[in-house]
């Protein structure tokens, strides 16, 4: 077995991974500021050269690689509510929380990161039962599952890339069969059909997709909105309310920001 570390900036490891999968990865490590993907010794690399120019191939070593990423995920309490643990865990939920199992799969939402973190936290304020959310690229559905739990009354989750989509399918069909979920983007709900926005994307998305928060939410309606580092609030702040939209509030936590958005 070998290894091939890839340099990458967090938003770009759903699109890499994704990447990886399809040529056959046995499985992906995510390290700071690298994605470390092992293959069979008789993988074929030749794509390489064109996908990813800069990689750097190193032979792995013969740690249980498997056993190691299990070991960097463990359970979390995250917010008031929710108790995330790993699918092979048996650790007992805390009284008065929510279980979500997690997996260091294909698509990215294990609650590791801070931007899940904040999402999470913010939906135990805004999501109430009954409401309607949209989760705009689901990734591994967490934020999407977390709604169900809190007892939205309907749960839309999608995201342009099929492997996440087949996911966080397959998690929902385990644990929140109430939660629809397809491949593509914004564009593809209904205009004020949510009363709650979820989308933890890239800035430069955030942006793009402006008009479309301010289209697919009802009068009155909320966004929960992350994957901004500090330096990128000014600029998803600007696009959003040149669309009439009012960020009401800032949530931090490193780096890392998230934003409540209304929209009147």
């Amino acid at each position: 077995m070998f290894s091939l570390d890839l340099p990458c900036k967090q938003e770009d490891q759903d699109l890499f991974s994704a990447e990886l999968w399809e040529h056959g990865s046995l499985g992906i490590v995510e390290l700071d500021g690298i994605l470390r993907a092992f293959f069979a010794d008789d993988a074929d690399i030749n794509w390489l050269s064109k996908d990813f120019p800069d990689v750097a191939a190193t032979r792995a070593d013969d740690r249980d690689w498997v056993a190691h990423a299990r070991e960097r995920l463990q359970p979390m309490l995250v917010g008031e509510r929710f108790f995330l643990v790993p699918e092979w865990r048996d650790d007992p939920t805390p009284e008065g929380r929510l279980r979500i199992s997690i997996n260091a799969g294909m698509a990215f939402g294990t609650g590791a990161h801070e931007t899940t973190r904040l999402c999470l936290e913010l939906l135990e304020r805004h999501c109430q039962p009954g409401i309607t959310v949209g989760d705009i690229g689901t990734g591994s559905g967490i934020l999407a599952e977390a709604a169900h739990l809190l007892q939205a009354r309907t749960v839309v989750a999608c995201d342009v890339d099929p492997v996440a989509v087949a996911v966080a399918a397959k998690n929902f069909s385990a644990a929140a069969r109430g939660v629809h979920c397809f491949i593509g983007s914004a564009d593809s709900i209904a205009a004020a059909s949510l009363d709650l926005v979820i989308a933890n994307i890239t800035p430069d998305w955030l942006i793009r997709l402006a008009p479309e928060w301010q289209r697919m939410a009802r009068p009155g309606g909320t966004a929960i909105l992350s994957g901004i580092e500090a330096h990128d609030v000014d600029s998803v702040t600007a696009a959003l309310t040149s669309t009439g939209a009012i960020v009401t509030a800032v949530r931090a936590e490193n780096e890392w920001r998230a934003l409540t958005v209304r929209f009147p």
